[in-house]
Order: C-alpha cells, then structure tokens, then sequence
C-alpha cells in the first residue's frame, strides 16, 4: 500500500463526495412521472464516496508501513479493459436498455475479474440487473432505459 498517495487520494475523494452531494441539492426535487427525484443518485454517490474516502483514510492511518518490494504492480490490462467496457456501457445504455446494458457488462466485468465460473456470474448479473430495474422502476416509480423495441417485450 502506497501510504502517502492513498492518504492524498481519500482526501480528494472526500472533497469530490462532499461536492456531489452539495452540487445535487441544487438539482430539482422531482422529475416528471417519477416518484424518485433526480437528485437521489448523485446525493447517494457522494454520501458513499464520502464514507470510502474516510475509511481509506482510517485504513492508511492503521497500517504499517509495507516493504516497497512487495508491492504488486498495477494490473494495467484489466484496468482497461474494464475502463473500455464501462465507456461502452454508457454509449449504449439507452439503445440497448439498463437490463441488457448492465447484464452484459457484469458478467464481461466478472469474467475480467475472474476467468471461469460461469453459472455463479450469469446468475448474479442476471439477478442483479433485473432486480435493481425491478426494484427502482416497479417499486420507487423511476425511470430506466427499458428493453429495446426490437425485442417487442411490452
């Protein structure tokens, strides 16, 4: 663990989390046909990165200092891959829809990860993507990019 660069990073992270949830007070409490305000997201990010950023602190704070030749180096090929994947994911959310969108990209961000395994991360990613649409879409009354209209699914 680089101490010195994790310690500068969680208090930048903290920083970016307490500007978005200041800057997503700003945004209108509530959108059109939907219960969930569009101000929920950004608040939770930053709420959540805000909370990361003081447990990263906490962690470099209690750690002992590491020795420099035991470090591991940095993964660039799967950064990347991930990186371009997440890239992807957002141009196509909205022709593609959130539950084929977010499938798709869990279970390529599994497989990154982790080779192998396959059943465990067609099951997670399909559950998971299902039950946060069904979750924010049927039960907050939001709205996500549904299924494309080429798959006539209603």
């Amino acid at each position: 663990m680089n101490r010195v660069f994790d310690r500068y990073a969680s208090i930048v992270f903290l920083l970016i989390g307490v500007l978005f949830v200041w800057e997503s007070r700003k945004i209108s409490q509530s959108s059109y046909g939907s219960n969930v305000g569009p101000d929920i997201f950004p608040m939770g990010l930053g709420i959540v990165l805000i909370l990361l950023s003081i447990r990263l602190f906490y962690e470099v704070m209690k750690a002992q200092s590491a020795v420099e030749g035991d470090q591991p180096r940095p993964d660039y090929k799967r950064f990347l891959l991930i990186l371009g994947a997440s890239i992807l994911y957002a141009y196509f959310l909205e022709d593609i829809g959130y539950v084929i969108g977010t499938f798709v990209f869990l279970l390529f961000g599994f497989q990154v990860i982790k080779r192998g395994q396959w059943v465990t991360s067609l099951i997670v990613s399909a559950v998971f993507s299902y039950g946060i649409y069904f979750l924010f879409v049927k039960v907050l009354e939001g709205s996500l990019p549904g299924f494309p209209s080429w798959l006539n699914l209603g």
